[in-house]
């Protein structure tokens, strides 16, 4: 199925290629100034932490829906060896072979292509085997250390969990923010919550991926009218699945990473965040959220905390 009429009606209204112009290469995180880090430097207020990484583990959140992209095999390839000597200290080390984004990530804007281009309409074939992502890699992201807004649009509804078959829609956003007394603005950081991941944390992996709430396709004009930096979900596949469109396979990613150089996060545990900004009273923190600089990388893996 080709992208329909309906779809680049959307690209052209989200669209910024050229607007930070046309060497660009990190998209909407031009959008992260010192004077907005400044301010969201201001929302710690306790100090209190709250980690939104998942494990990464052997047995992780993949299940084989996309190849290639495997859960970490880690190994050990030193214990206690003593390398310079008897009685001379001993070392134990380790390594790992893993999709990057095989847990709690970024997508590079990268990530994904349609009708041959990236993001800033540079062409698809920029990215290769051996040279990777030429333009646009993961380790070219600038450090992710904004304002984090907590859209929590279950708790909004009263729900533990949305179900399998909600698109959570711009009015779903407007809805949370509403719940949680703030207003979006440039260079935040939003997550949005659907609680989609107690399914992986009961131990079912295969619905968690299957079926799933996430973004619909109407959600990009959204965060393109807001200015936001940089959008995570507690999904695997960020967007609805499966697709709310039949056959418009992952729309969403191809309008924030393609059209709005809008990187996006998958797998992140919202869980205790969603208690501790319910227990405050408030759902805005510092994020920092650091890409791991892996070379023309289209995504990475990411430890992301929030400092409220």
């Amino acid at each position: 199925m080709t992208l329909p009429p309906e779809f680049h009606e959307i690209a052209k209204r989200v669209n910024n290629w050229g607007r930070w112009g046309a060497d660009d290469e990190i998209g909407t995180l031009n959008l992260i100034t010192e004077a907005v880090v400044r301010a969201a430097a201001a929302e710690v207020r306790t100090g209190h932490r709250v980690p939104l990484a998942l494990p990464l583990r052997e047995d992780g959140v993949q299940a084989g829906l996309i190849p290639g992209r495997i859960n970490p095999l880690h190994t050990m390839v030193q214990i206690n060896q003593e390398l310079f000597g008897p009685g001379t200290v001993a070392c134990s080390d380790d390594a790992v072979t893993m999709g990057l984004q095989a847990g709690t990530h970024w997508d590079a804007l990268t990530h994904v292509s349609h009708s041959g281009r990236i993001y800033n309409g540079r062409p698809a074939s920029t990215i290769t085997a051996h040279g990777r992502a030429q333009f646009s890699g993961i380790d070219k992201a600038t450090p992710i250390v904004s304002r984090g807004v907590l859209l929590d649009v279950a708790r909004a509804k009263g729900l533990d969990r949305l179900p399998g078959d909600h698109a959570v829609t711009p009015e779903d956003l407007a809805e949370a923010e509403e719940f949680a007394g703030v207003t979006v603005r440039a260079g935040d950081v939003v997550l949005v919550r659907t609680g989609q991941i107690q399914v992986y944390l009961a131990g079912d992996k295969h619905g968690y991926g299957f079926p799933s709430p996430g973004l619909s396709v109407r959600t990009p004009e959204w965060f393109h009218a807001r200015d936001v930096a940089a959008v995570a979900n507690d999904t695997l596949t960020f967007e609805i699945f499966p697709p709310e469109i039949e056959n418009l396979w992952l729309p969403v990613h191809a309008l924030d990473l393609v059209e709005m150089g809008m990187h996006q996060g998958q797998n992140w545990n919202l869980e205790t965040l969603s208690t501790a900004c319910a227990e405050e009273a408030r759902y805005t923190f510092l994020l920092s959220a650091m890409p791991e600089p892996f070379t023309g990388g289209t995504g990475t893996p990411v430890a992301p905390v929030a400092v409220l």
